[in-house]
């Protein structure tokens, strides 16, 4: 699935874990729109989900979608 997809990450507390979280969409969406709120705990990313979120997984965070 394509689009905007929310992503709440309970798990990510700091800049180090936003970095981290940025970097790893970066690889495997290279050029897509990520936007995150740390506050929120939440990531809104454009582009493939399936991939983000296993790339969000694979960085060791625990994603889970919103509406």
């Amino acid at each position: 699935m394509t689009g905007q997809t929310v992503f709440r990450i309970e798990d990510m507390t700091c800049g180090h874990c936003e970095k981290t979280v940025v970097k790893a969409l970066a690889d495997v969406l290279p050029g897509s729109i990520v936007t995150i709120d740390l506050a929120a705990r939440k990531a809104v990313v454009e582009g493939d989900a399936a991939l983000a979120e296993q790339a969000i997984r694979e960085a060791g965070y625990t994603p889970v979608r919103q509406g």
